[in-house]
């Protein structure tokens, strides 16, 4: 939560594409909303870059590594993600407050320990690299203990950004799941955290649903080589982030209930149950934190329905960040999503081309899961049919990534038809790649 300099904010944009053309007695609103942030004072800055007060945001950090016993085997396993780390901390802009956490079935502090974050410039970072020789495996998975740990080191420095990085090689099997879920519930809005899971002994929901609820990425590296470049690539786009807790805001007029609100680019992430209420018929859906960036997210409403030739208001978008003393920041940009009635057939069944664009893509995601779950029950007709579909939605959007993780798990015969066949033998690699980046989306060509 912040108060901004206005010298290096990004400025926010809120575009809305819809076809706002409803038949008689129709009553739900479709529309994609644009949101980008552009011109920030900090993105793509050099490595060990200082700013001078007030001209970065301030941030916190935490890195979460695994140790348990799983991370000796191989041996490599447990050397790049020492080395992954270190390559992070390198990434770190000079002034970054930030820790490094080793998680076993409990978690313990390797640096800068006492409770405390280290600021980063060249001593600390040496320090943090000196410590990381000691991390060793040995012991089980307790996911939730470690990220309550980072959250309260990031909670002990009075910092705009605050953000985790963790890397998990197993399962989550020292803990009941509910705990790791009251973990998760507690961290949710307090920072943002990115997963990894590296290897293949690991379990996408799990770590899939960690990057979820605290509105980071998810990703597998299954070849612990590829550790160092993606922890690399994580901690440059954390230290291009430079506003915190930005809240897509939702006003909807007396009589309209909001059906659904989910992001659809760069990865569809459903947010409709993580409204707060902000006031009469006004919600607040979290976004997390902000660089230069753009994505989508498809907001749909019911509206009462009307007469021939009416119009109203649907909805109206804008964009907050809450403050310390309980009040928001509005950050200035406004999107109105409206509904007209027509007995034209020709306007009011046209689908918007953005809207039919990313019903497609969550569909494709929805469908590759469902196939997956199918092919794992053992009822190979059903996974065909889901697989193929996705094949068939893959190729007709355009989203060449999906298409060729699809093309390890099937043989494609007839994209365009969704024809496919089941591989006989499957590498688990390619199948968790492909679950695990299932909700990745391409964008609209326009």
């Amino acid at each position: 939560m912040a108060n901004f300099s206005k010298s290096n904010v990004p400025q926010f944009s809120v575009d809305v594409y819809q076809n706002e053309y409803l038949p008689q007695d129709g009553r739900e609103v479709n529309a994609i909303v644009t949101v980008t942030a552009t011109g920030g004072g900090t993105v793509g800055a050099a490595v060990g870059t200082s700013y001078a007060p007030g001209q970065g945001p301030s941030a916190g950090v935490a890195i979460m590594v695994d140790c348990s016993g799983s991370m000796d085997y191989p041996p490599t396993k447990m050397r790049n993600a020492r080395d992954a780390t270190a390559a992070a901390i390198d990434t770190l802009r000079d002034g970054t407050h930030f820790a490094v956490i080793g998680g076993t079935h409990v978690a313990k502090e390797v640096y800068p320990g006492g409770g405390r974050l280290a600021v980063a410039d060249r001593a600390t970072r040496e320090q943090a690299k000196q410590a990381l020789r000691r991390l060793s495996a040995g012991g089980g998975t307790a996911i939730g203990t470690w990220l309550r740990l980072a959250d309260r080191l990031l909670g002990s420095a009075d910092v705009t950004i605050r953000h985790g990085i963790l890397l998990t090689d197993g399962r989550n099997e020292h803990e009941a799941p509910e705990d790791l879920k009251a973990a998760l519930d507690s961290c949710a809005g307090r920072f943002t955290c990115d997963a990894r899971g590296v290897g293949t002994d690991w379990e996408v929901k799990e770590v899939t649903g960690i990057a979820s609820a605290l509105l980071g990425t998810a990703d597998i590296v299954a070849d612990p080589t590829g550790l160092a470049a993606d922890f690399t690539q994580m901690m440059e786009t954390a230290m291009g982030k430079e506003v915190a807790d930005v809240a897509l805001r939702l006003w909807t007029p007396v009589g309209t209930t909001i059906k659904f609100v989910k992001q659809v680019a760069p990865t569809v992430q459903q947010l409709t149950d993580r409204r707060t209420e902000a006031g009469p018929r006004a919600g607040d859906y979290p976004t997390g934190s902000w660089g230069d960036e753009s994505r989508d997210y498809h907001v749909c409403v019911e509206v009462p329905s009307a007469g021939l030739g009416q119009e109203m208001l649907a909805a109206r978008v804008s964009l907050v960040v809450p403050q310390p003393d309980g009040s928001v920041q509005n950050l200035g940009a406004q999107g109105l999503v409206r509904a007209v009635w027509t007995d034209d057939m020709v306007a009011s069944t046209s689908i918007n081309p953005q809207v039919a664009h990313y019903t497609g893509q969550a569909e494709l995601a929805q469908a590759i899961q469902q196939g997956l779950n199918l092919r794992k029950a053992g009822d190979m007709d059903g996974a065909t049919a889901k697989l193929g579909r996705a094949v068939q939605l893959a190729s007709a959007s355009g989203n060449a990534d999906t298409a060729k993780l699809l093309a390890k798990v099937v043989d494609v015969v007839d994209a365009t038809a969704g024809t496919v066949r089941l591989k006989a033998k499957v590498e688990e690699a390619d199948e968790m790649t492909l679950e695990t980046r299932s909700t990745k989306t391409v964008r609209v060509k326009k």
